[in-house]
């Protein structure tokens, strides 16, 4: 998994005014009076997930909250590489069955294949479910550098071109009438790290929207997704925070290059800075350009912003790995879609919707008189 970077900005913006909040500053028509709250939990995707969001009731809030967790829980486990679940065919399941035969899955397995098959013919082929077989070659040797830095090494390319020819994704075969997937290639593997917390959070967002819930914000590791606009009295729009890539801060003001305020959107950063090791002087990341085999090396970072989550998480990455003017014409090409690139000299490039909702542009999440 990935991209730990578009932070909530607890107690700066989306946390923000609430010990000026007052009983019914919110109800200015004699309506619900709505309190904040929030909750985060630690056992999906590897990482931490944040809910905030406005309710009535605490009691109505924590029935949300826990619906959000079960079903991230149950995703996380179907859409996991390393682990077995008693019970659950999931991503491992697959691989395991790799040139043996068709493994019968979940519809939530399914769709995200689909998505992941459909976004690299029509969005950009840097994103590939089916590169396994590399990633699994960098995962080994970041974890090795880990365990002892001082002989941390590169993998050898020759080993990741042989991999590299078990990576097509025509040979994900997907059977939706018999609920099965098959791969066609017994050394291929699928790697559905580049988009699974993205698209899990939509999946997610969506059906909790038709339970109810209808004002909040979900941050599964930096997959931002908001929903509704707070509903506080004061502000229209959600605020949420890109770290700086130098920053070692972690979640503080300080740690902030730029805010961006959105609603019905989610934000993902694809960054140089999250997982990597070092090889002497050289920072080595994680996100492998199937095409070099190495590390991308255009940006700092890439911040996407989408209506949908999954699409916001394959995005961030395709982009990552591309040439700037290439990767601003493909943005520029999705219908809302939008982008903010920072470069290797530390300097911003943004899109021009981007630049629209930026606070160094003059963006606020304030309700407009």
């Amino acid at each position: 998994m990935k991209k730990i970077i578009p932070l909530i900005l607890a107690g700066i913006l989306i946390f923000a005014l609430t010990s000026c909040d007052k009983p019914g500053n919110n109800n200015p028509n004699n309506g619900p009076v709505y309190e904040k709250y929030s909750s985060n939990f630690l056992d999906t995707f590897d990482t931490v997930t944040q809910i905030v969001g406005y309710t009535e009731t605490e009691d109505e809030f924590n029935t949300y909250s826990q619906k959000i967790h079960e079903r991230m829980l149950e995703l996380h486990k179907l859409y996991d590489k390393y682990n077995d679940y008693e019970g659950i065919n999931n991503i491992k399941t697959i691989n395991d069955n790799a040139g043996v035969k068709p493994v019968k899955v979940s519809k939530d397995i399914i769709d995200l294949v689909l998505f992941s098959k459909k976004e690299y013919e029509e969005v950009g082929t840097k994103t590939n479910i089916a590169m396994g077989s590399v990633l699994k070659i960098w995962h080994d040797y970041r974890d090795a550098a880990e365990s002892d830095p001082s002989n941390a090494k590169l993998p050898p390319m020759e080993g990741l071109i042989k991999a590299s020819e078990h990576t097509d994704i025509d040979k994900v075969i997907v059977d939706v009438e018999n609920s099965t997937i098959y791969l066609n290639d017994p050394l291929m593997s699928l790697d559905v790290g580049a988009v699974a917390k993205g698209y899990a959070t939509e999946v997610v967002v969506q059906e909790i929207i038709k339970e109810g819930f209808t004002s909040g914000i979900i941050s599964a590791g930096g997959n931002i997704r908001a929903f509704g606009k707070p509903l506080d009295g004061i502000r229209d729009r959600w605020g949420v925070g890109i770290q700086n890539p130098d920053s070692v801060l972690g979640n503080s003001e300080e740690s902030v290059l730029e805010t961006v305020f959105l609603t019905d959107a989610s934000v993902v950063t694809s960054g140089d800075y999250q997982r990597f090791y070092v090889v002497g002087d050289k920072v080595v990341h994680h996100l492998i350009d199937p095409e070099t085999l190495m590390p991308g090396d255009y940006f700092r970072a890439v911040s996407v912003i989408t209506e949908n989550s999954g699409m916001a998480d394959f995005l961030s990455t395709t982009v990552f790995l591309l040439p700037y003017e290439e990767g601003k014409a493909l943005v520029e090409s999705l219908d809302g879609a939008e982008a903010m690139w920072i470069m290797k000299d530390g300097t911003i490039q943004a899109t021009e919707g981007m630049k629209s909702i930026m606070k160094s542009n003059g963006a606020t999440a304030a309700i407009k008189k």
